[in-house]
C-alpha cells in the first residue's frame, strides 16, 4: 500500500538551473524505480543554511510530495545519497505536513 509522503529535499549551492532540473529528474527516476510516484514539486528557491554543513553556506530548497511503499522509504533515501545530488533529505507524513501548516 502505497503511502503519501512529503519530502524536503536540499541541492547543493553549485548547480545551476539546468543541472538543478535534472537532479530533481533523478529523484523522480529513482522513486519510479521502487515503484513510487511523484505527486507534486515546490521549489522554494536558495535558503543560506544558520551554519555552515560540509563546507556548504547555502542550498537549493524542493518539496516534493510522493507516494510510495513505506517499506521502500529506506531503499528511497539510501538511493538518494548514492544516486543522485541531494545534499539533504527529510521525510513526512502528507497529513502530519498538512496539520502542521494549519497551527
Amino acid at each position: 500500500m502505497n503511502t503519501l509522503y512529503e519530502g524536503l529535499f536540499i541541492f547543493p549551492e553549485t548547480l545551476d538551473e539546468d543541472t538543478l532540473d535534472l537532479a530533481i529528474t533523478r529523484v523522480k527516476e529513482e522513486l519510479e524505480n521502487l515503484e513510487g510516484t511523484l505527486e507534486s514539486t515546490t521549489r522554494m528557491g536558495k535558503k543560506n543554511f544558520a551554519r555552515p554543513l560540509k563546507k556548504q553556506k547555502a542550498g537549493y530548497y524542493v518539496v516534493m510530495t510522493i507516494k510510495l511503499d513505506g517499506s521502500q522509504l529506506d531503499a528511497f533515501k539510501k538511493r538518494l545519497t548514492l544516486a543522485t545530488d541531494v545534499f539533504r533529505s527529510q521525510f513526512v507524513l502528507a497529513e502530519e505536513a498538512e496539520v502542521a501548516q494549519e497551527a
